[in-house]
C-alpha cells in the first residue's frame, strides 16, 4: 500500500506554522459523520484540510497548532477509547494512539475541549481558522473567544485577530510533493484500468448502471474502495447533461457512451472522462467528432508546462474545438472570429480543466493579482 509517510504530515504542520508566524494558533476541525437516513450514515470521509495536516481518519476530532508551545506545538482532541462503542462501531485510536501513531505532542479527549482549548487560545495574536465552513463549530470557536474577552478585567490576555487559514493552507496544498505525486499516479492508473474494463463490458442492451458497477468493482479490487465523485455513465443524449448521475438507461446500438469516473486512493482523487461507441465501432461522423476532441486534448496538454499560464491550455483547446465545429457544420465563419465572439460556448460551455488533489476540484487560486496564474512544478491538473 502506498501511503504518505508520517514525516510528511509533520513537515506540512511545520511549514504551516512558519507561515502563521509566532504567537499564533491554528484550529482545524475534522469532518462530521453525516446521516444518510434515520439511524444510518454515509460512509465517513475525512475533511481534506484536516487530513492533509494530520492523516487522522476519525470524526469528532480537532487539530490545534500552537507555534512555540513548550509542551509541543501539535495538540489533537479526539474521541476517547470506549470498549462498548468500539464493539458496535469499530476501533478508535484514542488520545494515546493519537500520540503514538499520528505524532501529536499532546492529545486529549474531545469532551474536554471546552476546558482546555480556551487556555491555548489565550494571549495569541492571531487565530487561524476557516470561519464559515462549519456553522456549529463556528459557534464553539466564537464562544471560546467571547469567554476569554469577558475575563480580560480578571487578568486574562485579550485574543487577537482571526485570519482565514484556507488562504495559506490551500496554497500549500496546490504544490504536490513527490509522495503525493506517486499516489496520484497510482490512483490514475487504477482509474484508467477501470475505464478499459468498462469499455470491454459495453454493448447494446446493457444498462448504464451495469457499466458503473464494473467501474466500482475495479476500483475496489485495486484497493480504492471509494469513488472520488459520483460516476457519470451517460449513453446517447444523456451525455449532453454535464453532471448526469442517474445511470439508469439502456444502452442503444449506434450511440456513444460517455464515462466520467475517478477513483480515490489514500484521499487523493483521479478524474478521467472518455467516450466510446456502444456497438464497438464509431460511425464516420462519430469518428470525425472524436478525432477533433482528441486533437483539442493534445493541444491543451502541450500547453501544460512551467511558465505557461492557467488559461493557455483552455485557449488551445477552444481554438481546435472551434475549428472542429466549423468542419462538422455546427458553426459557420472564420475560426478566429468565432473564438473571439465565444460562439463555441453553445457546445463547450465550461473550462478545459481544474486542479486535482485531495479534492477532485482541488484547492488553489487560478488567478494572481487579476491575471491567470503561471503553472509551476508540483501543480497537478486535469
Amino acid at each position: 500500500m502506498i501511503k504518505i509517510p508520517a514525516t510528511e504530515f509533520a513537515r506540512r504542520r511545520d511549514q504551516l506554522m512558519v507561515r502563521m508566524g509566532a504567537n499564533s494558533i491554528a484550529i482545524i476541525p475534522a469532518a462530521r459523520e453525516q446521516i444518510r437516513s434515520r439511524d444510518t450514515h454515509f460512509p465517513f470521509r475525512q475533511d481534506s484540510d484536516f487530513w492533509y495536516l494530520t492523516g487522522f481518519p476519525e470524526p469528532d476530532a480537532v487539530a490545534v497548532l500552537v507555534p512555540g508551545r513548550s509542551h509541543g506545538a501539535f495538540v489533537l482532541f479526539c474521541r476517547d477509547r470506549d470498549p462498548e462503542m468500539e464493539t458496535w462501531h469499530g476501533r478508535r485510536f484514542g488520545p494515546e494512539g493519537a500520540k503514538a501513531r499520528f505524532g501529536a505532542d499532546d492529545a486529549f479527549p474531545i469532551d474536554d475541549i471546552d476546558e482546555i482549548l480556551p487556555g491555548l487560545i489565550e494571549g495569541r495574536d492571531k487565530i487561524f481558522y476557516a470561519l464559515g465552513a462549519d456553522a456549529e463549530f463556528d459557534n464553539q470557536v466564537i464562544g471560546w473567544v467571547k469567554r476569554l474577552r469577558a475575563k480580560v478585567r480578571q487578568g486574562a490576555l485579550p485574543v487577537g485577530e482571526m485570519i482565514d487559514i484556507r488562504h495559506i493552507l490551500h496554497e500549500m496544498r496546490l504544490f504536490k510533493s513527490a509522495a503525493e505525486i506517486k499516489i496520484m499516479r497510482h490512483v490514475a492508473k487504477i482509474t484508467a484500468e477501470a475505464h478499459k474494463a468498462a469499455m470491454q463490458k459495453t454493448q447494446p442492451g446493457r444498462f448504464e448502471w451495469e457499466i458503473e458497477a464494473e467501474i466500482k468493482y475495479r476500483f475496489a479490487l485495486a484497493g480504492a474502495r471509494f469513488e472520488a465523485y459520483s460516476s457519470i455513465v451517460a449513453g446517447g443524449d444523456n451525455a449532453t447533461i454535464l453532471h448526469y448521475t442517474e445511470n439508469q438507461d439502456r444502452l442503444r446500438k449506434g450511440d456513444l457512451l460517455l464515462v466520467d469516473a475517478g477513483a480515490e486512493y489514500q484521499g487523493y482523487a483521479a478524474d478521467i472522462t472518455r467516450t466510446w461507441p456502444i456497438s464497438g465501432r464509431f460511425s464516420r461522423l462519430q469518428k470525425r467528432a472524436y478525432e477533433w476532441v482528441l486533437r483539442a486534448q493534445q493541444a491543451a496538454i502541450n500547453e501544460v508546462r512551467p511558465g505557461s499560464d492557467w488559461s493557455q491550455p483552455h485557449q488551445a483547446a477552444v481554438e481546435v474545438l472551434t475549428e472542429g465545429m466549423v468542419d462538422l457544420g455546427l458553426l459557420k465563419g472564420r475560426v478566429s472570429t468565432l473564438v473571439k465572439k465565444g460562439a463555441y460556448r453553445q457546445y463547450y460551455m465550461h473550462k478545459t480543466g481544474h486542479w486535482l488533489g485531495l479534492d477532485v476540484h482541488d484547492v488553489g487560486d487560478y488567478q494572481v493579482d487579476g491575471q491567470p496564474r503561471l503553472l509551476e512544478p508540483g501543480m497537478v491538473m486535469t
